[in-house]
This record gives structure tokens, sequence and C-alpha cells, in this order.
């Protein structure tokens, strides 16, 4: 997302249907790339210096759709099953994130290119308990973000300039125990969404591309079968388990 004139990022387009977002939603859920949900992380505790950050405290309305039920129709799915709740700016915001952890790089698109703020939007909009503890998370990184951009440069995040942008994202790129007292939740907040980010880059087309997946791709005439170094692999761990007499005999 290359900034504007003015230094203010564009508005972030969607360009996808909710039926692909809600595939991109679903891809997401079953990734092994997205770790589990961590317990939510509170406030710090001031300790002797008193230097335990600024977190934004915000009254989020409650999500009340009932999802999909315990029988949905994955063949058909309704269209819009829960409204989406990310606004324009916080959308903005998120595909230039998105762009700082996943950049365009060769023939690699960036991961606002490939809508990666559509589908995050759909996983924080949906309204289960693992969903909407995200929310809180992300939303709660995005907001403070624009505080610390106001504190340090008295401007909105998205109005920085890309030296000021990375200033900020380099002090809470990564949670450890070399991190500041004063980053360490926006640390584990922004970890989450890094998750996120590339976990949904990874399930869309392009990402699959990127690194190589070739699953879900028809072979053109007939299926050659596993090939002898297959054969032998599963030979050696099936002697290994006692279980020789269960393999199949090549040829």
């Amino acid at each position: 997302m290359p900034a504007g004139t003015d230094g203010v990022e564009p508005a972030y387009a969607n360009r996808l249907t909710r039926r692909e977002s809600l595939k991109l939603l679903a891809a997401l859920a079953a990734s092994a790339m997205l770790p589990a949900l961590p317990a939510a992380a509170s406030t710090p505790p001031a300790g002797p210096d008193g230097d335990a950050g600024h977190w934004p405290e915000l009254d989020l309305q409650p999500i009340t759709a009932e999802g999909y039920g315990k029988d949905p129709d994955l063949m058909t799915p309704p269209d819009t099953p829960w409204p989406l709740t990310l606004t324009p700016a916080q959308l903005s915001l998120l595909a230039l994130l998105s762009d700082i952890i996943v950049p365009a790089e060769g023939k690699s698109p960036s991961a606002s290119a490939v809508q990666v703020p559509s589908v995050v939007d759909e996983w924080v909009s949906a309204p289960y308990p693992d969903q909407q503890r995200d929310r809180l998370t992300i939303l709660s990184a995005l907001a403070w973000l624009d505080d610390e951009a106001a504190l340090r440069f008295s401007r909105p995040f998205t109005a920085l300039e890309t030296a000021q942008q990375l200033a900020i994202i380099d002090d809470i790129a990564y949670y450890g125990e070399q991190t500041p007292r004063r980053f360490q939740r926006i640390a584990g907040a922004f970890s989450r969404l890094r998750n996120l980010v590339l976990a949904a880059y990874f399930c869309t087309p392009a990402g699959m591309e990127d690194i190589g997946y070739l699953g879900n791709v028809a072979i053109a005439g007939d299926y050659p079968g596993p090939t002898p170094e297959a054969y032998q692999h599963l030979d050696k761990v099936l002697a290994e388990l006692g279980l020789s007499g269960f393999a199949y005999p090549v040829g």
C-alpha cells in the first residue's frame, strides 16, 4: 500500500465476496500455522518505576449474531451469516501493518494485495469465543498503535513516515525477556496479530503458491502412484513397528 502524497495511507479496498472471505476464514480456522489462542493477557501491574505502559480501554459492542449453528450447510453457506465489524480506518491501518509483516517480494504479492485484512475482519467479526477474544486483542493493538503514534509524533500511525512507523514496530515486534516493561502487553498482542496475518496469507492461493504447496491440483493422465522412495520409507516404518506383513507388494 504506497502512501498518498499527503503521507496518509489510501483507504483499503475489499475485493472479496463474503463467500470468498468465508472460505478463507474456514481455512484459517483449520490452519496448523495459527497457534492455539493463548489465555487473555492482563494489564501488567506497575513496577517500582511505575512504567507499565499505556493501554487502551475499549468499550466494544458485543457480537450478537448466532453464527452457523450446530448443523451448518457448508456447501451452500449463507451470504452474510454475521456483519463485518472493522471500520474503514481500522482496515486501512490493518492493511498497512499486514504489508509490514508480509511485504511484496519478487513475484510474491503483499498481504493486503491478497486481501488478508478482509480475512482478519471476517475472523474478528465471527461470533465465537476464540474469535471474540482475538477481536479485543486485535482492536486494542490497533488503538495502541494510534495512541503511541500520537504520543511520539502527534499524528495517526498511517500518517507517519515509514521510518517513524518502523521505529514503533521495532519496539513491539517480538515479545521476550528483553522486551521493555512498557511494551510487554502490546508485544504480546502484536504477536497474535502477526500470527493471524501470516496464517491468513498462507491460506490464500498466492500464499500457498509462495510456499510451494501443490495440493488440490489435478494430475493429468493416469495416477502414477507412490515413488519407489516412498515405498521404501513406508516399508522401513512398517518394519520398525513390526508390521512388515501389512506392506503392499510393489509391481
